[in-house]
């Protein structure tokens, strides 16, 4: 009877802490350092977030490790709901990059929901002679073992695009990695190196100002921003299925209650369409998730299916982090 009692008890206690989430601040971890591209968008998510749970959200930078360091820490972290990730891309590309992974990206976090996606654009230096996508296939078949191909580092988001174009066109480039998209974007516009695959939000300004030769989009769509409407996409170009966008999606350690997984979705959800937080999306070129991938199972079955799409691609290239 008495532990009846003491299970009765605890549950309703348990029932009761939940009813109550989230009585303290929330924090979500960003696995980049201040100022970047992840970073902003959890700052404006943040304060949408917050409205929607009606409790403070803090924002924690845990860099290094190529992002793997504050996904790490999170997957460590009490499983209640008060410590969260916002993660990019690079949550499906690191079983691929780390051959020794301290966590299991598929097992060890409960899904909460896509966030957005930030599309991407092929892009050479100002003096680079082709002048449409055409021009730059038969330049690139014209120069093999010629072509510097830049990025901001191993395991970017300009550093996996371009690995995935340059299987696809089989034609291999001398890859120049950088430490971040500024000094990469310098030296393109330098003409030190040809050409690059970076996020409309690195890029959009750079073509819409002529500094730089602007060839395609990544999506399967054309882009509907001003700037970038008249690119064609690399699908329709040749390359079948060449599909690449920097999406953002959020993290619970895995044991978190589902009542608490299930309110945070909810919020989230409330916070997408916040409206001060879609224009702010929308002027960084980023588009904010409507779809299905709002649902924590198919943001899980989304990104499973992006680790079969770049696992393959980061074996072939034989470009590890670790």
């Amino acid at each position: 009877m008495k532990r009846l009692l003491t299970a009765v008890l605890a549950t309703l206690t348990a029932t009761a802490a939940l009813a109550e989430y989230p009585d303290k601040p929330i924090t979500i971890v960003v696995p980049f350092a201040a100022g970047g591209p992840t970073d902003k968008v959890a700052r404006d998510l943040g304060v949408a977030l917050g409205a929607a749970l009606k409790q403070t959200v803090i924002i924690e930078n845990v860099g290094g490790a190529g992002g793997t360091l504050g996904a790490g820490k999170v997957a460590k972290a009490a499983p209640d709901g008060y410590t969260l990730l916002l993660h990019h891309i690079g949550m499906a590309t690191s079983p691929g990059l780390y051959r020794k992974l301290p966590f299991n990206v598929e097992t060890d976090f409960e899904y909460l929901g896509l966030v957005n996606d930030v599309p991407m654009t092929l892009i050479g230096r100002p003096t680079l002679p082709a002048n449409n996508y055409a021009e730059l296939v038969k330049w690139l078949e014209a120069n093999k073992g010629k072509i510097n191909l830049a990025n901001a580092g191993l395991g970017a988001a300009s550093h996996l695009c371009g690995l995935l174009f340059q299987q696809s066109v089989k034609i291999d480039m001398t890859t120049v990695p950088y430490k971040g998209t500024g000094p990469a974007m310098t030296d393109l516009l330098g003409g030190q190196v040809d050409i690059m695959c970076d996020q409309t939000t690195n890029t959009t300004s750079q073509i819409e100002g002529g500094k730089v030769k602007a060839y395609a989009v990544t999506t399967t769509a054309q882009l509907k921003t001003p700037a970038l409407a008249k690119l064609p996409t690399l699908d329709s170009q040749g390359l079948k299925g060449f599909n690449v966008s920097i999406w953002h999606g959020m993290y619970a350690p895995k044991g978190t209650p589902a009542a608490v997984v299930d309110k945070v979705n909810a919020a989230l959800k409330t916070a997408l369409k916040d409206a001060d937080f879609i224009k702010k999306q929308e002027a960084l070129g980023a588009v904010v998730v409507t779809d299905g991938r709002l649902a924590p199972a198919e943001h899980k079955k989304f990104v499973a299916a992006e680790i079969a799409k770049w696992g393959p691609a980061i074996k072939a290239a034989g470009q590890y982090a670790d």
